[in-house]
């Protein structure tokens, strides 16, 4: 447990949570990106203990919750009509597309796999050469190195039969648009850790610049967020605006150099719609023309115009920091996880499910 005891010891955390409120003074909102940060915040009980004038609101940093639905339309198009082997993460599938959801398409005899990393798709297209494997390559940058290696073992290994839809985002411009927005208040973020492991933290010291908020790369233990929360605050009440790194332990200035040769040798920027957000410029990463064979877009000729998300879901509100989980009238009635509305209720990093499954705030609204 080295490494992680340390973390979530209690008397540290008190120690911080009464350092916290000895510096606050005034309201802040302060927006953590990451919906795995959303989860330890809800799950630890933080949000509860930090003092009423900090605002935590919840940012559009899960994957699944951001993939649009069109996306999810052609995954099950491939599946369905041009009978691939569909290999994808497990929260993917009670997404709902337009019609139907992963899990529906699966239950119809559509051959969709839960699997727990895309090189064992690379294994199921080497066992199986007479089929059409694809891989789901869902998330942010955290996770485009190993996709990008599917790809590159692939080629290495003359498999002709592997390919990806890529659903990659990426975080700086997300963190942009929700800035832009006119509603915005967000006066502060708490930066995704595991993001900046990679990709370092040379692209978020121009958003500190240009907007003048604080922004604090943090990790994702107990103790990690209170710290951050606590850097935050103290930028925010001495009217500062820094970068700074919480994440010491795990994140360098530069990055993983190996991680983003893997990345740009196979991948390149592009723009991407965000489900709930819209096109948001720059910020996804599509599969570049050398290795077009491994892009299911461009292989299978998949042309499905983008579908839109259901109404009754406020999930843009809540990733752009406008809403929370509870303001929806739909959370714990209609939309449950064997119920979704959108993603955020079935995402392992989505707001709504974390709320819906760690808060205890379902059972005060029964009561």
């Amino acid at each position: 447990m080295k490494f992680l005891t340390e973390y979530r010891d209690p008397t540290v955390a008190a120690r911080y949570l009464e350092e916290i409120k000895k510096a606050v003074t005034r309201p802040w909102t302060i927006m953590e990106v990451c919906g795995g940060q959303t989860h330890s915040l809800v799950k630890n009980g933080i949000l509860n203990l930090l003092p009423k004038e900090i605002n935590m609101v919840h940012g559009p940093g899960c994957p699944v919750c951001v993939t649009p639905v069109s996306l999810i339309d052609k995954a099950i198009y491939l599946a369905e009509e041009k009978g691939v082997i569909l290999g994808s993460f497990g929260d993917m599938l009670r997404v709902p597309g337009s019609g139907k959801s992963l899990l529906e398409a699966k239950a119809a005899g559509a051959d969709i796999r839960i699997l727990y990393s895309p090189l064992e798709a690379v294994k199921l297209a080497e066992q199986h050469p007479d089929r059409e494997v694809v891989f789901f390559a869902v998330g942010f940058e955290t996770t485009a190195p190993a996709n990008a290696l599917s790809v590159l073992h692939a080629e290495k290994m003359g498999l002709s039969n592997y390919s990806i839809l890529a659903s990659h985002v990426r975080v700086p411009p997300a963190i942009r648009a929700v800035m832009d927005d006119p509603e915005s208040r967000i006066e502060a973020f708490l930066a995704a850790g595991h993001v900046c492991t990679i990709m370092g933290t040379g692209e978020y010291g121009p958003l500190v610049e240009e907007y003048g908020i604080p922004m604090v790369v943090t990790g994702f233990e107990p103790i990690d967020l209170l710290q951050g929360i606590l850097m935050t605050v103290k930028q925010l009440e001495a009217g500062e605006a820094k970068l700074e790194n919480q994440y010491t332990r795990m994140v360098r200035p530069a990055g993983n150099a190996n991680a983003m040769d893997a990345i740009f040798q196979v991948f390149e920027i592009t723009d991407r719609s965000w489900r709930g957000m819209g096109e948001i410029p720059a910020s996804g990463y599509r599969v570049r023309e050398p290795y077009a064979a491994y892009d299911a877009t461009r292989k299978f000729m998949v042309n499905i115009a983008e579908a839109p998300e259901n109404p009754e879901c406020i999930s843009g509100a809540i990733m752009k920091g406008l809403a929370k989980p509870l303001d929806c009238p739909n959370f714990g009635t209609k939309c449950k996880p064997e119920t979704p509305l959108g993603a955020p209720m079935v995402s392992s990093e989505g707001a709504c499910a974390a709320y819906y499954n760690f808060s205890g705030l379902l059972a005060e609204m029964d009561a």
